[in-house]
């Protein structure tokens, strides 16, 4: 499954992951510390977290990867929401990662580590979400329209930016997908069970203003979807409400994530628990 130098968790570990049609990009620090996984942004990379696993240090292992087509990742034929999901497990069996493990996600990555989270409760010690996973009906038929009309009017640019690592290898169309995706898995009626059904700490870390392709006030509307989930389910709480806007507050606010990780270690006593 795996294509590497060395399988030992002591020593940091590069390669690629291979799954369904194709290859995931991933990279372990190794060492026996409580394992930290990483969820990217929609079309990020896994070099996004680089202030965060500064900070946090070599007390932790950290595991970051690239999703299809995204970094270093391979293309696919599916880049859907539940495949996204279901690559977690994949990577963590690729790096022998039985469990529990701690999620930290950001924007659509907060998606995927609430959904594994609630899927997963005894293999999960806690997730961090940041900025994303606000249930909240934002998407309409002239939303859907607008965010279409984006990513086709950005398609004449991808191209020049994809050897750069800023852009994936998705044709607009698919981004565009993804991206509608997201707004149907966000409605309350979908993403509203899910949160009330996490049975683990999870800790969000809130940004201020906008976000790429929003108007106005639009995001900080959807971040209030956040509140009655607060009232419902006793284990989810805001860690920290940051000033950064949203595609900075893993750069400017890297210390309130890491601070949130440790806000969630700091609930059990994680010292028995197992270190793979």
């Amino acid at each position: 499954m795996t294509k590497n130098n060395t399988t030992s968790t002591f020593s940091k570990w590069t390669g690629m992951v291979a799954v369904d049609d194709t290859a995931l990009a991933v990279t372990d620090t190794g060492g026996s510390g409580i394992p930290v996984v990483y969820l990217n942004g929609q079309f990020a990379t896994q070099g996004y977290w680089k202030k965060v696993i500064a900070e946090l240090g070599t007390e932790f292992r950290h595991i970051t990867y690239d999703e299809r087509a995204r970094g270093r990742s391979q293309r696919s034929a599916d880049y859907s929401f539940e495949v996204a999901v279901r690559d977690v497990d994949t990577v963590l069996a690729a790096r022998g990662v039985a469990g529990p493990v701690l999620l930290v996600g950001w924007s659509y990555g907060a998606f995927v580590g609430a959904h594994w989270a609630a899927r997963n409760p005894a293999r999960t010690l806690g997730a961090v979400l940041v900025d994303g996973a606000f249930p909240y009906d934002w998407l309409d038929e002239a939303m859907e329209q607008r965010i279409r009309k984006l990513f086709k009017r950005l398609n004449w640019v991808m191209p020049l930016l994809r050897p750069t690592g800023l852009t994936p290898r998705m044709s607009a169309e698919q981004q565009a997908e993804s991206n509608i995706e997201v707004g149907r898995i966000s409605r309350e009626i979908e993403l509203g069970p899910v949160l009330d059904s996490i049975t683990v700490p999870a800790r969000y870390v809130v940004a201020s203003g906008t976000s790429f392709g929003s108007k106005g006030d639009e995001q900080e509307r959807i971040r209030t979807g956040l509140d009655a989930v607060i009232l419902r389910n006793s284990n989810i709480r805001i860690s920290a409400k940051v000033a950064s806007n949203h595609g900075a507050i893993l750069r400017k606010d890297f210390r309130a994530v890491a601070g949130a990780v440790r806000e969630i270690v700091a609930t059990g006593d994680h010292a028995s628990s197992p270190k793979r």
